[in-house]
């Protein structure tokens, strides 16, 4: 789902198992010297929880959306800024995964590292904040909570810095 003005771009949201290969095949170009590849995986343990799987909703038509603007914010930030394009895949899962299962996926292709690295973090953490995505973890005592996360969920919004122990919305 390539957007018409930003043909490099490609967003899916879906219940489909995130295709690794395929989509660092579909990052491949040889202009860029970097392709960024960040996997977002359930882990097995959540502030101190035993987590045995995770679920995730999504409102797909608006999810699919933000996830396009965000992916035209960045390549305006990171590459058009900087006179040349940049190639971005996002690949979010739906449903209920196992711990170990890859959950998002984002690809950035850059002439340069550094812009693919400053690109790929901007993606997630506004994918974080922005995309009607939420989830629910699965716990070993049978319990279960959904996290907080996007806005439209009605929880609190956090802002994600390093070292902060903020809770948000874990992808």
């Amino acid at each position: 789902m390539a957007t018409p003005d930003f043909p490099r771009i490609e967003v899916r949201v879906s219940h489909e198992s995130i295709d690794v290969p395929d989509v660092l095949k579909k990052a491949t170009d040889r202009g860029w010297g970097a392709e960024i590849l960040f996997l977002g995986h359930v882990r097995d343990i959540n502030h101190g929880k035993t987590v045995v799987g995770v679920s995730y909703d999504a409102f797909v038509p608006h999810a699919e959306k933000t996830l396009r603007e965000i992916c035209v914010e960045a390549a305006e930030k990171f590459g058009e800024s900087l006179g040349y394009e940049l190639g971005m895949i996002v690949h979010h899962r739906l449903g209920r995964l196992a711990v170990g299962e890859a959950s998002v996926a984002i690809t950035v292709g850059s002439r340069h590292r550094e812009t693919a690295y400053e690109a790929s973090r901007y993606i997630i953490e506004e994918l974080k904040e922005r995309a009607a995505i939420w989830k629910k973890e699965h716990y070993s005592d049978g319990d279960s909570e959904w996290l907080k996360g996007h806005a439209l969920c009605s929880h609190t919004r956090h802002r994600h810095s390093r070292g902060s122990e903020a809770q948000g919305p874990a992808v």
